[in-house]
C-alpha cells in the first residue's frame, strides 16, 4: 500500500525494522529536550503528516521497551489517525514511573501500525442470537 507522507522532521521516514514487523517506530521531533515528570502527560510532535486512503487508519501504539524499561506509554493507546486527518502526527505520552524522563529529539517514542477497517451499518433488532458465552464478560471465561 502506498501512503503519501510529508516529513518536516530532521529524521528519516518511519520504516519496518524486520520483514515481519507490524509497526514502524515514530520519533520525537523537538527543538529542545522535554522533561516528562511522573504522572505528567504531553503531546509530542513527530514532524510527520500523512494522507491515508479511505478504509485505512493509522494506529499509534506504545513501544514495549520504553514502557517496560522507563514506564513511558501512549495514553490513548491505540490512538487512531483517520484517513481525513491532515495535521501533524502527535503522540500523547504519559510517564507512569516515579522518575523524570527526558524526551530527546529523535527518540523513538511510539510505533505506527497501518490497518484496514470496516464501517458498520447498524441493524436495529429486538433480540440477538444465543451463544454459549451469553452475557459473560470481564474475565467470565475463566483464568485457566
Amino acid at each position: 500500500m502506498k501512503i503519501k507522507i510529508i516529513n518536516k522532521s530532521r529524521h528519516n521516514l518511519p520504516h519496518y525494522e524486520t520483514i515481519a514487523s507490524a509497526g514502524m517506530d515514530l520519533r520525537a521531533s523537538l527543538t529542545d529536550a522535554r522533561v516528562l515528570k511522573p504522572l505528567e502527560r504531553t503531546i509530542v510532535g513527530t514532524g510527520l503528516f500523512i494522507e491515508l486512503p479511505i478504509g485505512v487508519e493509522a494506529q499509534v501504539r506504545p513501544r514495549s521497551g520504553l514502557a517496560a524499561k522507563k514506564g513511558i506509554t501512549v495514553l490513548n493507546a491505540p490512538g487512531t489517525i483517520d484517513a481525513d486527518y491532515r495535521g501533524e502526527i502527535g503522540v500523547i505520552l504519559v510517564n507512569l514511573s516515579n522518575e523524570d524522563f527526558t524526551i530527546q529529539d529523535g527518540e523513538r517514542i511510539a510505533q505506527l501500525v497501518i490497518a484496514k477497517h470496516e464501517r458498520a451499518d447498524w441493524v436495529a433488532v429486538e433480540e440477538l442470537s444465543e451463544t454459549d458465552r451469553g452475557e459473560g464478560g470481564f474475565g467470565s471465561t475463566g483464568t485457566k
